[in-house]
């Protein structure tokens, strides 16, 4: 019996619940319908969405790790429709998993034990440095530290043990990829919608009110889709096109899911095109150049150096292509002079000079959309960062860049050992190279942007990390069952 299905003899007894509970359910509608209206309506639909979310999250919590990856896709984009903060809901959903195996601890045994593992402890280490940081001397505000810790630290902290004991196994890898594939390309089609078509009523008023300044320029809209901004749909795209381009390159056996690989590819790297970033480009970039390294290959290493040559000189030394806007915006990040390069560096120059005697930062919180919020008047608050490295050090200070780069580095050198040297099974090799690879160039890119912290980069960022230190558990099994089956 799966550890979190009811014994059969209690069968009856639940449906009479169910029962009971429907009836009461509709007399409290109606009784609530009869005394609001359509804003009554509303709400209770609001209110029924929410129990069948929390009764089938306590009944099987591995449903609130499918709908946090589903909900990092539209938690951003929904305040644009529904101005509340929707933020808040993947803390409340995050905590909600937690009560729900609390309370199946009384039945089962929760299986906290497969949460040992070294990913665990860098991310509790970076947490706790974290938490310090309110402490520090130099902080303005714990509320721009409450609302930054949690992209920074907080939700990689809480998610991770949660996808060890929960979404552990094979096929949920395999679910991932088929889940993030479909929300992917529907991402790029609501692109695509604004390209083509324009934006709706409700995003007009989202440029109308402040976001035209970063998502118009020269006439032209940076796409930005569902997402948070045109910074992470580019970069989400770019993501998706590097991870479903080398699942379809090393999938052979099943020509649907590898067709529908590489329409997700091609869909990402569409996506990413017509966003207008720039900085996205270092996703299949970097990604590329992680894939030849992992390949241990030199004829593909050279063949690879030769195409990411001809790239380069593409961008950089040719005009070709130039009457269209979105090569041209591309274009403008191989260029060393390009102005807003220029501002970055001046920036950044600044920070170091303000820094220098600040060893743990100014404070999490205190710069960009937080910092604006919460201390408008301070220099860090008023510092462009443009780069998720740049605001980790601007907050955090040489210390926390320090830890934090180091274990970025730890669990990217992780995957690409076990993708190197460890793993057998060729396919589930390909999964793990395409995560790593998909780190890689996020990584980058969010030098460039501050994307790894935010939604749906995040979230997909820690279910990769979780599978690359547990695929060589996964690897033993899957040699364990073939010898079993021979």
């Amino acid at each position: 019996m799966h550890p979190f299905e009811k014994p059969s003899g209690s069968n009856r007894l639940a449906n009479a619940y169910s029962l009971f509970f429907i009836l009461v359910l509709t007399f409290v509608i109606s009784m609530l319908l009869v005394k609001t209206g359509i804003i009554g309506f509303v709400g209770c639909i609001g209110l029924i969405i929410t129990v069948g979310i929390v009764y089938a999250i306590f009944n099987n919590p591995k449903l609130g790790i499918l709908l946090l990856i589903i909900l990092g896709f539209f938690v951003t984009g929904l305040a644009r429709y529904v101005p509340l903060a929707w933020g808040l809901t993947i803390d409340g959903l995050l905590i909600l998993i937690y009560v729900a195996l609390f309370f199946k601890g009384f039945a089962y045994k929760i299986p906290w034990h497969k949460a040992k593992s070294p990913l665990t402890l860098v991310v509790s280490v970076w947490m706790g440095y974290i938490l310090l940081e309110i402490g520090n001397p130099e902080a303005q505000s714990k509320e721009a530290w409450f609302y930054a810790m949690r992209g920074v630290a907080l939700y990689q902290w809480l998610s991770i043990p949660l996808l060890f004991v929960l979404f552990n196994k094979e096929k949920d890898l395999n679910t991932f990829f088929i889940i993030w594939g479909i929300l992917s390309v529907l991402g790029t089609l609501k692109g695509f919608q604004q390209f083509a078509f324009g934006v709706d009523p409700f995003e007009k008023r989202w440029l109308d009110q402040g976001g035209a300044e970063t998502h118009i320029l020269f006439g032209k809209l940076r796409v930005f889709s569902f997402y948070s901004d045109a910074g992470q749909f580019g970069a989400s795209q770019g993501h998706a096109g590097v991870v479903f381009g080398i699942l379809a390159l090393f999938k052979k056996d099943n020509f649907k899911l590898k067709a529908f690989f590489i329409f997700v590819a091609l869909a990402g790297f569409f996506g990413m095109l017509i966003s207008g970033t720039r900085g996205a480009i270092a996703v299949p970039a970097l990604g590329g150049i992680m894939l030849l390294i992992l390949k241990k290959n030199l004829k593909v290493l050279i063949l690879g150096a030769i195409l990411g040559i001809g790239v380069y000189i593409f961008f950089a030394h040719t005009t070709i292509g130039q009457g269209n806007a979105e090569i041209r915006r591309m274009r403008t990040a191989f260029d060393p002079n390009e102005p807003s390069l220029m501002v970055r560096l001046e920036n950044q120059k600044k920070l170091k000079g303000y820094l220098a005697s600040r060893p743990f930062g100014g404070g999490v919180g205190a710069t960009g959309n937080w910092g604006q919020r919460f201390t408008p008047h301070t220099f860090l608050a008023n510092t462009a960062t443009d780069s998720w490295y740049v605001m980790i050090w601007a907050d955090t200070g040489q210390v926390g860049l320090t830890y934090y780069l180091l274990m970025l580095f730890f669990i990217l050198g992780t995957g690409a050992y076990h993708v190197m040297y460890k793993l057998k099974d060729e396919w589930l090799k390909a999964q793990i190279a395409a995560l790593t690879c998909g780190m890689a160039g996020i990584m980058m890119a969010s030098y460039g942007n501050g994307v790894f912290g935010q939604m749906p980069t995040g979230i997909l960022m820690y279910v990769g990390m979780v599978f690359m230190f547990i695929s060589p558990k996964i690897d033993h099994w899957k040699q364990k069952t073939t010898i079993q089956l021979h």
